[in-house]
């Protein structure tokens, strides 16, 4: 039995997943980006639950957590219009809560204004 050319497209994951993402709206493919690099963010400055091998502060890496959370403000600075207020309110609480998260976990906190992302988004106090 030979399959033809359309049963392989059909079959394609590439295919299949561009398929998938047509079907979702750019506001949940941004608001998914920002929910991952706010995890990431979350892990790399501490945050993470504590489990059987140990506390979750030993995941810190506040160099890594600076680029997500700078990421993370570029994103949802500059989609924040598009995106609509009520999806911008809960990624900018978010982002808000990681800046201050990274500002108490710096043994050296950054001067108002220099934090991560507060180039985007003004001082965080």
């Amino acid at each position: 039995m030979s399959h033809t050319h359309a049963d392989d497209a059909a079959t394609d994951p590439t295919t299949q997943a561009v398929r998938d993402i047509a079907d979702v709206a750019a506001v949940e493919v941004i608001t998914a980006a920002a929910v991952h690099l706010m995890s990431a963010a979350a892990v790399k400055c501490g945050l993470a639950e504590d489990d059987a091998q140990g506390p979750g502060a030993r995941h810190r890496d506040l160099d890594e957590a600076r680029k997500l959370i700078t990421a993370l403000a570029a994103l949802v600075v500059t989609s924040a219009p598009d995106i609509g207020n009520q999806h911008a309110r809960s990624l900018r609480d978010g982002l808000r809560s990681l800046q201050l998260a990274f500002r108490e976990a710096s043994p050296f906190p950054d001067a108002p204004g220099e934090g991560p992302g507060e180039t985007f988004t003004g001082p965080v106090s």
